[in-house]
């Protein structure tokens, strides 16, 4: 029997690719961030082989949010439950099941429950969330379709790469240069204007006009991730005309005598608009340094600055 003030929706799509690949691709949720556009970045808490707790970070209904989950993995029925544990206001209670159904040998069903209620039943509450469920629902489904169906298309334009640099300084004065982005403005050339906000601690919202080598102005925005001061995660929102994805994250892992400091990033490239912005004789490996040397000058210029600023304050 429903309980009073509980919500259950269900939304389903179907894929054409074999079931148990569809089944590890939600399996794995390190991959979220570039298959699901509401997520932002996904740690695991926990880890069992069956059972595991996640924290997650993503958009609802244009607003940044986190919450931890317990799942539950069965492989052998395709089946993947969740519960939230410390669910976001307005929420009160959120669960659900992925079910993972073969159709044919290349075909699958991949039905996605919800469960959930509203604190103290609030009626606006729950149309909210009936809003962000169906929203990110709908989202979460298509872009897996999408990100399945491609898979093989997509593998050849999706890449990472790092810069790395050693600073004889802390830790803490290292990832203070990369957290206080609102004073990139002052502190790093190639960035005209920043606007940050952190309305939850931990959590960011960035957008900002940064300069190419050609002097033209790029407004991009992202979503942070904090964890002091050992990394900041990101993915951006807003992106180049050259990118459809870009994730990435800062490390700053301290040892004998210093700090390493990272700059990691992936990126999928944008096939549509290499001939717009690179030339009707440009091909995707040209877009590929394109985009490796711009996003790697601007995170080699931030590192070299936080290295300057982090060793000062050693002195």
């Amino acid at each position: 029997m429903t309980q009073p003030g509980l919500r259950e929706v269900e939304h389903e799509t179907v894929i054409s690719a074999p079931a148990d690949a569809v089944y590890r691709l939600i399996a794995e949720v390190q991959n979220w961030p570039r298959i699901f556009p509401p997520t932002i970045y996904v740690d695991h808490v926990e880890r069992g082989e069956h059972e595991e707790r996640i924290r997650i970070w993503a958009t609802a209904n244009g607003e940044a949010k986190n919450w931890t989950s317990r799942r539950t993995l069965d492989a052998q029925r395709l089946r993947i439950t969740f519960r939230q544990e410390v669910p976001a206001p307005p929420v009160a209670a959120m669960g659900g099941t992925w079910i993972i159904e073969p159709l044919a040998q290349s075909e699958s069903r991949v039905r996605l429950l919800h469960d959930y209620r509203a604190i103290d039943d609030d009626p606006e509450s729950l149309e909210w969330i009936d809003q962000a469920v169906d929203r990110n629902s709908r989202s979460e489904l298509a872009a897996l379709k999408k990100n399945v169906e491609a898979a093989h298309a997509a593998e050849d334009l999706t890449f990472s790469f790092e810069d790395t640099v050693h600073v004889a300084g802390s830790a803490k004065d290292v990832y203070d240069f990369v957290n206080e982005a609102d004073r990139w403005s002052e502190r790093l050339p190639h960035v005209a204007t920043v606007r940050l906000t952190e309305d939850t601690p931990g959590l960011q919202e960035l957008e900002m006009d940064t300069r190419a080598k050609d002097g033209s102005v790029h407004t991009t925005k992202s979503y942070r991730v904090t964890f002091p001061h050992w990394k900041i995660a990101y993915k951006q929102t807003t992106l180049p005309a050259l990118m459809t994805l870009h994730t990435g994250y800062w490390t700053f892992t301290e040892d004998g005598d210093g700090v390493t400091a990272s700059s990691q990033h992936t990126v999928t490239l944008n096939t549509e608009n290499i001939a717009r912005v690179l030339g009707d004789d440009a091909t995707v490996e040209d877009a590929r340094q394109y985009v490796t040397n711009a996003l790697s000058t601007n995170s080699r210029a931030t590192l070299g600055h936080a290295k300057t600023y982090a060793e000062s304050a050693r002195g």
